[in-house]
């Protein structure tokens, strides 16, 4: 990857129209300084907490971070990589292979917390000549915590602007055709490769329950890309299971959960279960720690033997492909 693209600035000539690529965010390093101010920043968010500030600052600044910045640096240290975070290095090279097929735009990526910022990548567009705009959270499903979430930060730097640009956003892609495609593809392909077990385990990244409740479109999303794509590899409902991880605090959130179900599976005889997480576009702390360590422990203590995790579609051709002509789809009828 060339070193102006790491530094934000994409290697194409000035362009008219941008596309803005939005992951969740990292700390900038494996250390519980770096972790405690960006989870600082991550849970500050009401989109993402969704409680009175004056109720919830004192816990995460009192209790959380303190008692969880050193916890979480140490799984970050397990995963980091040469090229630093594994979920940015990762949401790069899928940004940088996007460039690579989409001359016709600027393609810039940014992170929701910590850097890249958005605010500094929108800056960097308008100083290119900037006039239309559009948006791509790198999130197939739609929730308020992440999505919504996104477009906050973007109306907040937008509405300081002068003169704004034309703007669009993609809301989700959980059913897109070429996602799907590019998903079964890639779910075939290790199978065919390293075997195929007993079941396939979809774990998307869980919520609480009254998100759901509130209006959130999320789990019914998760479940139509889940069946989707269940039958494009011509599977029946015993051999596949739909499950939400990362369940934070005591109140319900979206079920059945991940852990507890593979401590199931396990307990009737399954013993080798195949795992992909269709809600992440790239690798990250939850599907290479809580996954790839934490669940399959869990599901070897339990009884079983191999949880195989299947990774993410990262910057794969059809995943880029996929992306690309689903942006394209977005921008038909604005001008040249």
């Amino acid at each position: 990857m060339s070193p102006r693209f790491r530094d934000g600035v994409a290697p194409v000539p000035a362009t008219r129209t941008g596309l803005l690529l939005v992951n969740l965010g990292t700390p900038d390093a494996p250390t519980a300084g770096a972790v405690r101010r960006y989870l600082g920043e991550f849970l500050h968010d009401y989109r993402v907490v969704e409680l009175t500030r004056w109720l919830w600052c004192p816990i995460l600044h009192g209790i959380i971070l303190p008692l969880r910045s050193r916890k979480v640096a140490h799984k970050y240290a397990s995963i980091w990589t040469d090229k630093g975070s594994p979920l940015l290095a990762l949401s790069r090279d899928l940004a940088e292979a996007m460039q690579a097929q989409m001359p016709e735009f600027e393609v810039r990526l940014a992170m929701r917390y910590g850097q890249p910022s958005i605010r500094a990548e929108l800056q960097a567009m308008r100083a290119r000549g900037l006039q239309r705009l559009l948006v791509l959270p790198l999130y197939p499903q739609y929730s308020a915590s992440t999505v919504a979430a996104v477009h906050d930060a973007v109306f907040a730097e937008l509405r300081q602007w002068r003169v704004m640009p034309e703007l669009r956003l993609i809301n989700d892609y959980h059913v897109d055709e070429g996602w799907l495609d590019a998903l079964a593809a890639s779910v075939q392909n290790h199978w065919d490769l390293h075997g195929r077990g007993e079941i396939l385990l979809m774990s998307f990244h869980g919520v609480p329950q009254r998100f759901i409740a509130a209006g959130d479109p999320y789990a019914r999303q998760c479940e139509l890309g889940a069946r989707a794509l269940a039958q494009r590899l011509q599977l029946d409902d015993s051999q596949w299971q739909l499950t939400f991880q990362s369940r934070f605090g005591r109140e319900p959130w979206l079920q059945p959960y991940t852990d507890e179900t593979l401590k199931a599976m396990a307990a009737r005889g399954v013993r080798n279960v195949d795992m992909v997480c269709p809600g992440f576009a790239v690798d990250c702390l939850e599907t290479l720690e809580e996954n790839s360590v934490e669940n399959a422990a869990i599901f070897r203590e339990a009884g079983g033997e191999t949880l195989c995790y299947i990774p993410a579609l990262n910057s794969s051709p059809g995943h880029v492909a996929a992306l690309a002509a689903l942006a394209r789809r977005h921008v038909q009828g604005w001008p040249h």
